[in-house]
């Protein structure tokens, strides 16, 4: 079980799991890239754009991360270390004989085009591969999300499939593409 929480730093960007204090920034991040997100997310849940939501969100994705569940980090830029630019997020972990995880994540529309995803895209598979011993990291995009595409691709994500009806994207099944990325490193636990 871990207790510390990682600061993932790049050279523009660090990635860190939010505190309560973040809240407030959490609720901009959505509220601002509501519309530009919509497309992309499952359908919001009730409450999600309110405090009480996010208490309760923060605290569970602590105890997640503490018993190797899941990560999910929130991007700042070293420039302005409280406004939050993105999300990336770690989900599902599963060790035994698999220890893969699947991998979301989102970058405020403004925040485009500036190669800040594909920056903390990589500092962050490698601290999962490094300090997590993570073996596959999964990611899947819908096929028209060709800037989502490129990014895994720039980051060595190999496809691996197709998948119609994957997954529940706004209120509609979306076919995705099936991708992953392995770590060439990967240790065999130490028990």
């Amino acid at each position: 079980m871990k207790s510390e929480l990682p600061i993932i730093a790049s050279d523009r960007l660090l990635l860190r799991v939010a505190i309560q204090e973040d809240i407030p920034q959490i609720l901009k991040y959505f509220t601002d890239n509501k519309a530009y997100l919509t497309p992309f997310y499952p359908t919001w849940s009730d409450g999600f754009f309110t405090e009480e939501y996010w208490q309760y969100q923060l605290e569970n994705n602590f105890l997640e991360f503490i018993h190797d569940q899941s990560l999910k980090l929130f991007i700042f830029t070293k420039r302005k270390p409280i406004e939050i630019i993105g999300v990336v997020n770690f989900n599902n972990i599963v060790r035994g004989a698999a220890h893969f995880c699947y991998l979301g994540y989102s970058l405020a529309e403004a925040k485009q085009g500036k190669g800040y995803m594909t920056e903390a895209l990589n500092v962050a598979t490698e601290y999962l591969f490094q300090e997590l011993n993570m073996h596959r990291i999964m990611a899947n995009y819908m096929p028209h999300n060709r800037r989502s595409g490129n990014v895994l691709k720039r980051l060595g994500f190999v496809v691996d499939g197709y998948a119609r009806d994957y997954l529940l994207i706004n209120g509609k099944w979306e076919d995705h593409v099936l991708t992953s990325l392995i770590n060439p490193n990967w240790q065999a636990p130490q028990d």
